[in-house]
């Protein structure tokens, strides 16, 4: 009788223990439950959002600038590629003109020779110096679309969970910034190759019709396609750079 009071009694005491350990586990899931949903939770990642789209606009003025002095910079190059390109017809029109008056006065020659040759260094100088800024304005476009990935990055971070994403501003998701972002960078990267090809050719083909067709692809850009400016102008629209 004793060993059955016993046996019950400790029976008892298991189940006490069971239901304080499950008590004891509900209210540490309630109270993670509660950090999570706190308010200082989600005003840090309303805070992150706030500066993810501020950065984002800031970056959609960038890539405006960014597109103007290009624009710039291109135009001052045809002007330049087209000087070196008159000087070198103009200098093949006279060629055999001066071959024929070479003969009579040596000197005269030899200091249009020289003329020639200093003028057309100037102007390569003046090319390749262009060249180098566009350059550089290529590199500020990578860092944009990389700050836009790791944008990206960090919005995949705070909303591993699978929440809702709102858009930032209207109706772009982040990702869309990264890859506009992206297809613009790649479009000038192309184009800044093939600039860099005519830069180091055009000073030095005699052919006139490959000269033109140098003077022509610089103009015109044809890795820069026309969806460019249609891209710009949606992004600086959905950040509210441009109004409806």
């Amino acid at each position: 009788m004793g060993k059955t009071r016993k046996a019950k009694a400790q029976k008892e005491l298991n189940l006490d223990r069971v239901i304080k350990n499950f008590e004891g586990f509900a209210f540490s899931v309630s109270l993670s439950l509660k950090v999570a949903k706190s308010p200082a939770a989600v005003a840090s990642k309303r805070s992150v959002l706030t500066v993810s789209a501020r950065k984002i606009k800031d970056n959609a003025a960038d890539w405006h600038n960014l597109m103007m002095k290009w624009e710039t910079l291109n135009n001052n190059g045809f002007t330049t590629a087209n000087k070196i390109v008159n000087l070198k017809i103009s200098a093949q029109f006279k060629e055999n003109k001066l071959d024929i008056e070479c003969d009579k006065i040596a000197s005269d020659c030899g200091k249009q020779s020289a003329d020639y040759n200093e003028k057309l260094e100037i102007f390569c100088e003046e090319l390749l110096g262009t060249f180098e800024n566009m350059a550089k304005i290529h590199l500020k476009m990578e860092k944009l679309y990389s700050t836009t990935k790791g944008i990206c990055d960090l919005e995949t971070y705070h909303y591993e969970n699978g929440d809702c994403r709102a858009p930032l501003f209207h109706t772009w998701p982040t990702m869309y910034f990264y890859e506009v972002s992206f297809k613009l960078s790649e479009m000038y990267k192309e184009e800044l190759q093939l600039k860099q090809t005519i830069v180091q050719e055009i000073a030095h083909t005699a052919d006139q019709d490959l000269m033109m067709v140098y003077l022509s692809s610089w103009l015109y850009q044809p890795y820069i396609e026309n969806s460019s400016k249609l891209l710009l102008e949606s992004m600086l629209l959905e950040t509210g750079h441009r109004q409806v």
